[in-house]
């Protein structure tokens, strides 16, 4: 039996290999392509914005007229109104809904998929529209024995107004949507946490409110933001009930002096700067809580 061992490094030959990839000198990766997309977007957002600067068709002495007038900011206002309430009641009932759909009860999940098949299979403005006709659809409603002599009735006509319409129809179907958003987020969870923290003795109500939704947050907030922009934004088709939010008030103006493109660039204003804060304060709350998180 004969013992073999590595054969002798050349010295000499491993430190002139060093010394040659100390000297080389190291060539990036090009990019020229890449080059080629910047140059082409500057020139291209350049003319864009020479256009808007030198076209007199956007008018911008009557854009700075009207942007801050009183009757713009009111119907701003107005907008914000319908965007917190459609939110706050939308999500409220959303999440109520989530957990129908999460429960072990079939009859629960039954009730909740069919309210979210129902509200997203019918379009926004046929839901706003049948809330401000509610008192043709149904003059009068009453409270008594199911098919028997009612007991208490009231008229509908002064129940629910163009506002109380406009925020009724907006919560309710807003609510189908974050109904999935917040279930999708806690179905995200690991089940495992469920069960160890249940192994613990923590009651269920603390098991969601400190173990499910802080993780179930990171998930559902992306989503929950963008509903949130396209409630806002949507509350533009409210303008079919008369009610005097940002866009109906923009095309009462411009009905009256005929200015339609500074007006609806004074909308369009409005909309890119509430987006964009919007959007920083959703960046703020997701990045708490992104806290402990890798990425």
């Amino acid at each position: 039996m004969s013992l073999t061992s590595d054969p002798p490094v050349d010295l000499a030959r491993a430190k002139a290999t060093a010394d040659d990839s100390a000297t080389s000198k190291v060539v990036p990766v090009r990019h020229p392509w890449r080059w080629v997309a910047i140059v082409a977007t500057v020139v291209v957002l350049a003319q864009f914005l020479h256009g808007l600067v030198t076209n007199p068709g956007w008018e911008w002495g009557v854009f700075a007229d009207y942007v801050t007038a009183d009757a713009i900011l009111k119907a701003v206002w107005v907008t914000l109104q319908l965007t917190f309430h459609g939110t706050a009641l939308g999500f409220a009932l959303g999440i109520v809904l989530a957990f129908m759909r999460l429960s072990a009860s079939r009859f629960l999940r039954a009730v909740s998929f069919g309210y979210i098949w129902a509200f997203r299979s019918i379009p926004l403005i046929v839901q706003l529209l049948f809330w401000f006709n509610l008192a043709y659809l149904y003059k009068e409603l009453s409270l008594g024995i199911p098919f028997g002599p009612s007991l208490w009735s009231f008229d509908t006509m002064g129940l629910v107004g163009a506002m109380s319409a406009a925020v009724l129809g907006l919560a309710l179907h807003q609510a189908a949507y974050a109904a999935e958003i917040v279930r999708g987020g806690v179905l995200a969870v690991d089940g495992g946490q469920l069960e160890a923290a249940a192994a613990l003795g923590i009651p269920r109500l603390r098991q969601l409110r400190r173990i499910v939704l802080p993780q179930a947050m990171r998930s559902i907030l992306p989503n929950a933001a963008n509903e949130i922009i396209s409630l806002f934004k949507g509350t533009s088709i409210v303008s079919v009930m008369a009610i005097g939010e940002l866009f109906y008030q923009v095309q009462v103006v411009y009905g009256r002096n005929g200015r339609v493109v500074p007006l609806l660039m004074v909308a369009t204003a409005w909309y890119v700067l509430l987006t964009t804060a919007l959007s920083v304060v959703q960046h703020y709350v997701e990045r708490h809580y992104a806290k402990g998180s890798t990425r």
